[in-house]
Order: C-alpha cells, then sequence, then structure tokens
C-alpha cells in the first residue's frame, strides 16, 4: 500500500502518542500506601508492658476540644516569616513573637499543585508524581484520611473554600459550600465566598473542625507573581480572617474542658515567576503554625521555625483530635505539640505513630525486620515497657524521669528512620505497561527512520508492505510468542499491571499490532538492503557533498536529544539551544558570503575545473536573472526599491541581526535552575513602579505585530486583525496592566472578560477566513493563490491570539519571532536556496529556541495557567486546558505554522515541500521523545527521577501531542497540494 509522507508521519505520531500514554501509566507508580483497608479505633495498640498489665488499653483522648484548619493557597514561607510578613501580617507576628505558636517550615514534595498537596496534608502520605495530571479533575479519595476518620468518629466537619476538597471527601462535610480554584482571574470573590461564612459558623458549637481553604493569594501569584503590589493586602486580609478566628476561640476555650487548635499552613508555595509546580525552595516551603493556649509556656523569643515535613500535619492532627493516625501515613508525629502532656502521654503517642510507620513498612519492604527503623523501634518499645513498669509501680524518681527523656530520644530516631525508609519505598514500576509501551514507540521511529529514502524522494511515496509480512508465518509464530509472554506474565506477577488489567481481546489487539509491526518493519529493511548496495566511492561521494550547515544541522539535533541523560542539560535545556540557534546564525552568514564573495573568487582560481566552475556560474546567473524578473513583475514601493538597490548587503547583514534578536531576547525571561532567582527585564516591566514603560512598550509591540503580519492577508482579515489587537489592549488594560493613555489610575481592574471575547470574535473570523480559503483552493480547484492567502490567514488569526494570551511583557518576544521568520523568508532562504528539509530543521530550533525565550522550563511551576482564563467567566475544563496547552506550546507550534505557510508557497517549485517538511518534522519529534523514555527507564531510580526526569517527560510526551495536530495540518494541506496539481 502506497502512502503519502505527510500521512505516514502524521499516523506514526498519533500511534505514537498512544504508545506514551501506555509507556506513562507504567511509569508513574503508585506510591506507598495502604488501600485495602482503614485503620480504625479497635486496631489501636496498648502500652507496651513487661510482666504487669497497664491499665491503658484504650486509645488516647482528645487533645483538642475543636480545629480550625486556615489552608491559604500559595503561602510561601517567607510570606509569613520574612518581611512580608511582618509588614502585612501584623497580628500572626505578634502571636509569634509572645511565643503563642508553634512555627514550622513544612517541606512539600514534587508535584507543587494544590489536589496532591491536600491528599498529603490529610492521608499523611507522598502522592504520585501522575497526580499532577488528575489535579484538573480530582476523584474520591479512598485512602485512609483525616476526614474519613472524623466522619466515623462522629466529629462534625465544615468546610469553606476550594471545591477540589469537596471532591475528595464527598458526604464528608456537614456543612459545606466550594468555590472552583481554576478560575485564576478572580482572587476577591473566591475568598470573599469564604469569609462571609466565618461570622455565622464561629457562633455556633455544632462543628468540631472547621477547614477553611482561601484561594486569591494563589490566583494573584499566577496573574501578577509574587512582588506584586495585589499580594501585600491579600496578606493583610488573611492576617484579618486569623485574628477573627483566633477571638472567638479564645472566648470558647474559657467554657470549655479542652483548648482549641488553630493550623494556619499552605499547601504549596509560590516560585518567582508566580507559578507553582516544580521543586524550587519558594515552591515547597511553605508555612506551618499551630496556634493554641497550651503552647503559650514557651520562651516568647523569636525562633527560627524548624525544617518539617508536610506529611507530619497528618499524625499530628490526628493525636491532636483523638484519631487514629492515617494507616498509609509517612509523617512523624510533632514532640512541640505534646509536649504540654505528661511523660507518659507523650512516650504514649509516639508508640502509636512508630507501631502505625513499622506496619505501613512491613506491608511494602519484604526485608522489613532488617530496616534500621524496626530494629530500634523494637528496642524503644521493649525499654518503654521496663519504663511503664516502674511507672506502674509508683517509681517516682529522676532517674525514671531520664530513662522517659532517653526512651523519647529513640523513638525519635526510629521514627525518623522509618519515615525515611518509607519515603524511599515506592511501589515497583509496572515495566511490562513500560515495555509494551516503548516497543510500540520504537516500531513507529524505526518506521519513520526506514522510510526516510522513500518518502523523501522525488516521487515522495512510501510503500508500506501490508499484505506479505501479515500473511506470513513469522507474523503468527511472533504472535503466539507475545500471546504466551503475556499469560506468563499477568498470571504470575504479584503486583499490578495495567496492561494485564485491559480486556484479553484488546491486549491481544495491542500484541497482533506490534507483531504486525515488526513484521513490516523487517520487510522493508529486506528491501532497502537489496535495492541499495552503494560502493565505497558512493558513499564518500555523498559525505563530500555535506556542508557545514548540514553537519550543523545532524550534530546539533543528535547532540541536544543526547544531553537529555543528564539532569543538569534538562535544568538548563535553553541555553542548548541558545547556542545552537547562535552557531545558525554563524553558518548562515558564511554561507551569505560564501554566495556573494567567494563564488566568484573561487572560480577565477579554479580553472582547470571548467565544468563545476561554469555549473555555479550558471547557477548564479540564473538565481539573479530569476530575482530580478520577480522585481520587474511589480509596481516597486519605496520600501521594495531599497532593498532591491541593496539587496546584497541586506542579506549578507540578515544572520548579524538575527543574532542580534536572540540575544535581545534572553534577559527579558530568566528560565532554567541556576539564574531563575535573579530578576530579569520582564520582573522590571511587570512592577507596579513601571506601568507606564510596559504600557508604551505593549502599544509599539501591538502596532510592529500589525505590521509585520498583515502584508499577505486580506482587507476583511487587516480590518479584523487591527481591530483585534486594539481589543488586546483594551483588555490588558481592563485587567490592570497596563494604562489607558487618556485615564491613569481612575480605571478600575476587572476581568476584561468582555475585552477578550472581543478579541475572540476577531480570532475567530480570522481563522473561518482562512479555512474558507482552504476550501476555496480544494473544493474548487483555483491556483495556489487563495491557499497562501487562507494559511496566512489561519496562521495571523494564531498570532492574535497569542497576543491576547501572553503575558504583557511577552508581546516582545511575538515581535522578534515575526521579525526573525520574515527575515529568514525574504533573505536566507530563497536566497541561499535550501532544501525543504534544512528548512525544517531549522524551523523546529528556532520553535525549541522561542519556547525559552517565552519563560518556560522543564519545570510544571513555568505553565502559565492564567492563559487558560482569559475571556471565560466560570471555569469550563476543556477550553481552559487547550488554551493553557497553546500558550505553552505557542513557540514551537507558530514556528511549525509558518513552515507550513513557507514550504505551500514553495510547492510551485518543488511540489513535495510540504510533504517533505511534515515528514522531516514527524521525525524530528520522534526522535528525542523516542531516545528520552529510554534513559528515563533506565534512570528511573535516580535522584533526581521526580524534581527534573519526570516533569521533561510529561513536557516531551504533551510536545509530541502538539506535533501529531501540526502534521495533521500538515497532510490536509498536502492533499489540497495533490488535488491542485493534478488539474
Amino acid at each position: 500500500m502506497k502512502v503519502g509522507p505527510a500521512a505516514l508521519s502524521c499516523c506514526c505520531l498519533l500511534v505514537q502518542v498512544l504508545g506514551l500514554a501506555l509507556f506513562l501509566r507504567g511509569f508513574f507508580p503508585v506510591p506507598v500506601r495502604s488501600q485495602s483497608r482503614k485503620s480504625s479505633m479497635s486496631e489501636v495498640p496498648a502500652e507496651p508492658r513487661a510482666g504487669t498489665a497497664s491499665n491503658w488499653t484504650r486509645p488516647p483522648a482528645a487533645l483538642f476540644q475543636r480545629a480550625v484548619v486556615l489552608l491559604i493557597d500559595a503561602l510561601r514561607q517567607d510570606f509569613v516569616f520574612g518581611a512580608k510578613g511582618r509588614e502585612h501580617m501584623p497580628y500572626i507576628t505578634q502571636l509569634m513573637e509572645r511565643g503563642a505558636t508553634l512555627s514550622f517550615i513544612a517541606k512539600a514534595t514534587a508535584p507543587t499543585v494544590t489536589m496532591p498537596r491536600i491528599k498529603a496534608l490529610m492521608t499523611g502520605s507522598i502522592p504520585g508524581f501522575i497526580d499532577i495530571v488528575m489535579n484538573l479533575n480530582s476523584h474520591e479519595l479512598v485512602e485512609d484520611n483525616l476526614m474519613w476518620q472524623a466522619k466515623q468518629t462522629g466529629k462534625r466537619v465544615v468546610f469553606y473554600g476550594d471545591d477540589t476538597w469537596i471532591k475528595l471527601f464527598p458526604k464528608h462535610f456537614v456543612e459545606s459550600d466550594g468555590t472552583t480554584s481554576f478560575f485564576v482571574s478572580d482572587f476577591t470573590e473566591v475568598d470573599d465566598n469564604v469569609t462571609r461564612h466565618l461570622d455565622d459558623v464561629l457562633k455556633r458549637n455544632d462543628w468540631d473542625v472547621l477547614v477553611l481553604h482561601y484561594l486569591g493569594l494563589d490566583h494573584i501569584g499566577h496573574l501578577t507573581g509574587p512582588h506584586s503590589h495585589l499580594i501585600g493586602p491579600k496578606l493583610y486580609e488573611m492576617d484579618l480572617v486569623l485574628k477573627k478566628i483566633h477571638s472567638a476561640l479564645i472566648s470558647k476555650d474559657e467554657e470549655a474542658s479542652l483548648p482549641s487548635l488553630i493550623v494556619v499552613c499552605g499547601d504549596h508555595g509560590m516560585s518567582e515567576a508566580g507559578s507553582h509546580g516544580g521543586s524550587s525552595d519558594e515552591e515547597v516551603q511553605t508555612p506551618l503554625i499551630l496556634i493554641s493556649s497550651p503552647f503559650q509556656n514557651k520562651a516568647g523569643t523569636l525562633k527560627e521555625p524548624e525544617m518539617i515535613q508536610q506529611t507530619d500535619l497528618a499524625p499530628t492532627l490526628a493525636v491532636g483530635l483523638g484519631l487514629p493516625i492515617p494507616i498509609g501515613s509517612l509523617g512523624m508525629l510533632l514532640p512541640a505539640a505534646v509536649q504540654h502532656k505528661s511523660m507518659r502521654e507523650q512516650l504514649r503517642f509516639f508508640h502509636l505513630n512508630g507501631y502505625q510507620l513499622s506496619n505501613l513498612l512491613r506491608e511494602n519492604l519484604k526485608a522489613y525486620e532488617k530496616d534500621d527503623g524496626v530494629e530500634q523501634f523494637k528496642k524503644a518499645e521493649k525499654l518503654h515497657a521496663n519504663w511503664i513498669k516502674l511507672y506502674l509501680e509508683g517509681n517516682t524518681s529522676e532517674v525514671l524521669t531520664n530513662l522517659g527523656r532517653k526512651l523519647l530520644r529513640q523513638y525519635l530516631e526510629a521514627l525518623q528512620k522509618l519515615s525515611s525508609s518509607l519515603s524511599k519505598q515506592v511501589a515497583e514500576y509496572d515495566i511490562y505497561s513500560m515495555t509494551v509501551g516503548a516497543i510500540v514507540t520504537l516500531e513507529m521511529f524505526f518506521l519513520l527512520l526506514l522510510g526516510i529514502p522513500s518518502a523523501l524522494s522525488s516521487q515522495s511515496q512510501f510503500d508500506v508492505p501490508l499484505a506479505s509480512p501479515v500473511c506470513s508465518l513469522f507474523f503468527y509464530m511472533t504472535c503466539l510468542v507475545l500471546a504466551a509472554v503475556h499469560v506468563i506474565v499477568c498470571t504470575s506477577a504479584e503486583n499490578h499491571c495495567f496492561f494485564c488489567s485491559l480486556s484479553w481481546m484488546m491486549a491481544m489487539g495491542i500484541l497482533g499490532f506490534i507483531a504486525a509491526l515488526l513484521c513490516i518493519l523487517l520487510s522493508v529493511l529486506a528491501t532497502i538492503i537489496a535495492k541499495h548496495k552503494p560502493s565505497n566511492e558512493k558513499t564518500n561521494s555523498s559525505m563530500s557533498a555535506w556542508s557545514e550547515l548540514d553537519l550543523l544541522l545532524l550534530v546539533g539535533t543528535l547532540g541536544h536529544v543526547f544531553s537529555m541523560g543528564a539532569s543538569s542539560f534538562i535544568e538548563e535545556e535553553h541555553q542548548t539551544w541558545y547556542f545552537l540557534v547562535n552557531t545558525l546564525c554563524l553558518v548562515l552568514s558564511q554561507d551569505m558570503c560564501r554566495k556573494y564573495f567567494l563564488v566568484r573568487k573561487r572560480d577565477k582560481m579554479t580553472l582547470p575545473d571548467a565544468a563545476r566552475g561554469a555549473q555555479e556560474d550558471v547557477y548564479i546567473s540564473d538565481l539573479y536573472d530569476a530575482r530580478k524578473m520577480e522585481l520587474r513583475e511589480e509596481r516597486l514601493s519605496i520600501l521594495e526599491r531599497f532593498i532591491k538597490d541593496n539587496e546584497k548587503w541586506i542579506a549578507l547583514m540578515s544572520p548579524g541581526v538575527i543574532l542580534l534578536c536572540c540575544r535581545l531576547l534572553r534577559p527579558i525571561n530568566q528560565t532554567g535552575i541556576q539564574w531563575v532567582h535573579r530578576s530579569d527585564f520582564g520582573h522590571w516591566l511587570t512592577s507596579s513602579d513601571h506601568k507606564a514603560e510596559l504600557s508604551f512598550l505593549v502599544g509599539i509591540c501591538l502596532v510592529m505585530i500589525f505590521i509585520l503580519i498583515q502584508g499577505k492577508c486580506s482587507l476583511v482579515s487587516k480590518a479584523a486583525l487591527l481591530f483585534g489587537l486594539l481589543g488586546v489592549y483594551c483588555y490588558r488594560a481592563a485587567v490592570g496592566h497596563v494604562l489607558y493613555p487618556w485615564q491613569q489610575n481612575t480605571k478600575e481592574i476587572t476581568k476584561g472578560i468582555t475585552e477578550a471575547r472581543f478579541v475572540y470574535i476577531f480570532v475567530l473570523g480570522i481563522l473561518i477566513s482562512g479555512v474558507k480559503d482552504l476550501l476555496k483552493a480544494h473544493v474548487m480547484r483555483t491556483d495556489s493563490t487563495a491557499r497562501i492567502v487562507g494559511l496566512w490567514e489561519v496562521y495571523s488569526g494564531l498570532i492574535l491570539l497569542a497576543a491576547l494570551l501572553f503575558r504583557p511583557h511577552n508581546l516582545v518576544v511575538l515581535v522578534f519571532c515575526l521579525l526573525i521568520q520574515i527575515i529568514l523568508t525574504m533573505f536566507v532562504w530563497k536566497a541561499l536556496k535550501y532544501d525543504a528539509a534544512q528548512i525544517t530543521i531549522m524551523h523546529y530550533w528556532f520553535g525549541q529556541a522561542f519556547f525559552f525565550f517565552q519563560g518556560n522550563s522543564n519545570t510544571i511551576s513555568t505553565v502559565d495557567v492564567s492563559a487558560g482564563f482569559v475571556g471565560l467567566e466560570n471555569y469550563m475544563e476543556l477550553p481552559a486546558v487547550l488554551l493553557t496547552a497553546f500558550v505553552t506550546y505557542s513557540g514551537p507550534f507558530l514556528w511549525a505554522v509558518h513552515l507550513l505557510c513557507y514550504l505551500s508557497g514553495e510547492t510551485n517549485k518543488t511540489p513535495t515541500a510540504v510533504a517533505h517538511g511534515c515528514y522531516c518534522y514527524a521525525i524530528l519529534r520522534c526522535l528525542p521523545v523516542t531516545v528520552y523514555i529510554l534513559l528515563v527507564t533506565g534512570l528511573r531510580y535516580h535522584l533526581f527521577i521526580w524534581s527534573v526526569f519526570s516533569p521533561k517527560l510529561l513536557y516531551e510526551v504533551l510536545h509530541l501531542v502538539v506535533s501529531a495536530g501540526v502534521c495533521l495540518m500538515f497532510t490536509v494541506v498536502d492533499k489540497n497540494q495533490v488535488a491542485s496539481s493534478d488539474v
């Protein structure tokens, strides 16, 4: 069966996406947990005893009458313990200075997004990294957790705030009111909806646990960053909320038998860009403050907060409320929280915590008895039994007190070792699912690789041998072997395997598909070997025909791929692409100098080689004649006449101008790990002190975008583009990013919904106009002009959408993107006559570089989720996901669409340009993702697997999905070209 290169590449990418989905399902392991059961009060162990029976066999009583959990989303530790806290949170600072609190810095684990962090706080377990994907659509939490335990023991829990809690704990609250956490444009109503309930609920006594989850601080961070002028007022608002709660509970404590507890904490921090999801200190370090009257006995000096794990809150809250510790908790009871109790009670609490941790380790580690933590816990348990014996005998000497202190230290050491062992113990990787997914991905890559000679030939067709491999004996034997392996693995595997959980029909279908692909690959390989037996002379001549540019593109692409095996190169990947595009500019400059200076001089110096000199002279003569003929056919404007008269010097300067543009783009957004903490030009522009400068820059950028993009659009699209860009400025002014020229600071800040929807209308209008021209070119079989105009209008609509969604200072990046594309198109590619493969690789390189110029990185925290809510009044999952994905990958995507526009204009000279470009682009995306899944498989036990390699894996997979959509566009346009060329 013969297929075109574009169709083949599109199918291969789509199949690779399915294979990678299976690989991801096996790669992200289930974290340490015990889902089979939940702890109960009846399972609480009695005190250790040695000879004498203990009279403490029941679960310990609660330490606090009621508890309030004040969770402030994205509360960074320096927002409380730093200068911002002292300035904007005076009440909590006063409490800490009086010694009325227990202050800690709770360290979270990646991914630092809301849903996994709530799970960590309530279960004490470490959520899996794949929970970052599930964060968009949370499901009921089936693990043992504090909310379930509170409900089982009859405690009444009231909740107000982020509706993620309601999704995780349905029917657990006697009263609740949720607000969506994903509508990040709103940082007032989401908090007002929580606060409006406070006066009523604090007056009542019909609740035991009150959970308040405030979202406004997180939304401000996403919109304007951690140094925004909006941060201070929001922190002060949270301080007033705490003051109101604390004052109300103090009055209730006078009548209650037990004190109340207030927990002030954050689920995660906030990066310097205002986002979260990664593993930087700003994202993982959050404050944890316990406020209660028993803590008043502390010294009044303000000490440096102790560093703890976020999972330590779960056992501490469980003990404080008289609940069983969640069975899957990895946390340690905070000693300071129970210091006000007697020695016997403290020992009892630590014994319960150690008993729970050792049981959890028993379920997750076969040789758990040899663990240092288990051995030390058993020793402490024996010493505890002796201490109980002495205590019950009435011994009250100082020896008993010193022995109790020593026992406490032993328990703490044992708990630390047990918690550390459990943190390192994750469920085994689903190697079988990973292997099947990797095999599918590899087969697709090798199919594309073997198809290069046929797909990039002048005929541009690839013959896929379907009949002979599928009907061969080898195919059926392979199917039988794979089926036998599947049966053996699925019947003998002790751990859960996702691929084995599929239906047998589906599993056999996938295995049959793998066998068929293997047969097709072997058949294609045999055909290539039979047809092509190159001699040494051919090989040498073909290698000598490679230019410096070809070697750079090959070595640069392969070098980047293999550099992903090092964590440092992943963290600072932007440096690789900056280096490659800068080197590319130097090679382009060399080729340009060779074209205009060295070719003729070399012809004169190499007179004996007459044939070669004549061929180069004819090539140069034809090139200049064709260019002059094109200029004579149209009426030249002043700018075009200037370009014609100075074409040589403009062309020579073009690589240098591109190099200068790339250098100017680098300081706009600091990215990576090493220098991200340093202020960049984007931070300077977005600060409240430089709003006038930002307004001027945004206005200039929008004018430049119109000038650079409108040239090839129809008159209607030009008008729509003009009004759309005007709407972009109005939207930025409405949300407070820029100023109206006629109205300085009196304009109230709104969500800009009307202005954004105004722009969306023009974006849709331009896209519809472009699609109409494409359909016209396809159905009516018109000339290529309508198709080129249609593609350019689609591209213009995407540029307008990017201008709306980009952060305001990143409009500079968009302008430079368009400027570099125009320079390359007008003065480099056509003048130097590069082929489709070379131009495709250059587009890919620049697209990757602009991914980082925009401020992106390989950490989740740089994803601009605020772009997904532009123009939305309520949270809608699909539009938010699509808009966020578009902004994140706008650099590679816009360069890929520009590649399609450029190659479509070249089809009159090279009819297979679009097909060749699509095929090369598919290989460029298949290569890194295929190599990378092999690398992460080998490095799955690396120290940085979750903080560095896993986020990069998600980025690569999502980039492949975007690339599959790009190749689909190429395929449609390539079919249009075939239809037009047949006429």
